[in-house]
């Protein structure tokens, strides 16, 4: 287990530790945020500007990459929102370093569509192509689509950390990655997402399980990660999903509204219990507000699912993330460690989603909210 020991931070406790970390010494930053509607990105990145501000640190040179996905429909509010926010992030970014766009279209240079799989893969090594020289790399996730930073956060690890059996594989040259959101479950909760793409999305590198000639006849186990009203993306994927799959549906639990995890299996219980018929003994819980927590009971459950089909040959565990921020890094962590024990193995892992066109949040919901600031610390000095 890679992240057997982590270093995670959330609240008053996350400046304490930057105070530290970022103390008198010379960094060469990468920051990526997201260039959504989200307004918790600003505060994210003000605290790390007024933090190496104050702390002392000498910055070699900053660069701020704003991300964004152009293809969603948003209503005329959450486009101002948007460009309201792109500004505001340069300006404030502005005092440390210089900022740049980054869209992942799903448009090629030649005017042609291209998959959103696809223009997640360009988009992730025109990234990769910027971590040359770097001693630190924030990604920021709180204004990031899910898809988007699933695949920059596989990607990145995959680059800093290509094989986990190496001593120190962790602190990946000294190169610090740290994953920041503004996090509060309640809002990621209320804001909707509706007409899911009729186009399955896979996270680059994690699609070879659901499509290889090698692995078809492989009996897969189907990890849903339950959110509010993510039933149309739910069946979206469910297509792609093989009769007869064992599904270990994902909730969780302890959560900050108590009640969350039964409500829930209330609102999926038509389709899970009364039609597909899951046990509630396949039911899995993992903690809403430490990444670390779900990546590792993830981790775990596909391991015992690994070791008991490999009588079969083989399977293949897919995960289909629907819920909160940290939930979903948890996930991405557990998916990234299963495959990187995957070459040549027999089990493969994918990450099938069904990537929804049209948001909505209203803005009074945006600007309230009681977030708080969390940081993963997943490689570097600290792992040596």
């Amino acid at each position: 287990m890679l992240w057997q020991h982590y270093v995670f931070r959330r609240g008053a406790a996350v400046s304490d530790m930057w105070d530290h970390f970022f103390q008198d010494r010379e960094m060469r930053l990468l920051y990526i945020g997201g260039r959504g509607f989200d307004p918790r990105a600003q505060m994210v990145l003000r605290k790390v500007v007024e933090t190496l501000q104050s702390s002392g640190t000498k910055i070699a040179a900053a660069n701020q990459l704003l991300v964004g996905l152009g293809r969603y429909e948003l209503d005329g509010n959450l486009k101002a929102m948007t460009e309201a926010n792109a500004l505001e992030l340069t300006r404030t970014f502005r005092p440390i370093g210089q900022t740049e766009e980054l869209m992942m279209d799903a448009r090629g240079e030649d005017g042609e569509e291209v998959s959103t799989s696809n223009a997640l893969r360009r988009g992730v090594s025109e990234i990769l192509g910027r971590v040359a020289g770097c001693t630190d790399i924030l990604l920021d996730v709180s204004s990031l689509p899910r898809v988007a930073y699933l695949a920059i956060l596989t990607g990145l690890l995959q680059h800093l950390v290509p094989n986990k059996d190496v001593p120190d594989a962790l602190f990946a040259g000294g190169i610090n990655f740290q994953v920041l959101v503004a996090e509060d479950a309640a809002l990621d909760s209320a804001i909707t997402s509706e007409d899911p793409s009729a186009e399955l999305v896979t996270i680059p590198g994690f699609s070879i399980a659901l499509y290889a000639e090698s692995m078809k006849d492989w009996p897969m186990v189907w990890f849903p990660i339950l959110g509010e009203s993510r039933l149309g993306q739910l069946n979206m994927v469910m297509s792609a999903i093989p009769d007869g799959a064992e599904i270990c549906p994902i909730v969780p639990h302890p959560s900050k509204s108590l009640r969350r995890a039964e409500e829930l299996l209330t609102e999926y219980k038509s389709l899970l219990i009364d039609k597909l018929q899951v046990p509630v003994s396949n039911l899995l819980y993992v903690s809403e507000s430490n990444p670390f927590e779900t990546y590792r009971q993830l981790l775990s459950a596909m391991d015992r699912y690994r070791k008991s089909l490999r009588i079969l040959g083989g399977c293949r565990l897919a995960v289909t993330p629907l819920s909160s921020k940290l939930v979903t890094l948890g996930a991405g962590l557990a998916c990234f460690e299963m495959r990187l024990g995957s070459h040549d193995e027999d089990y493969g892992v994918a990450i099938p989603y069904a990537e929804p066109m049209r948001y909505l949040a209203s803005k009074e919901v945006l600007t309230d909210t009681k977030a708080e600031i969390v940081s993963l610390l997943l490689t570097g000095l600290a792992y040596a």
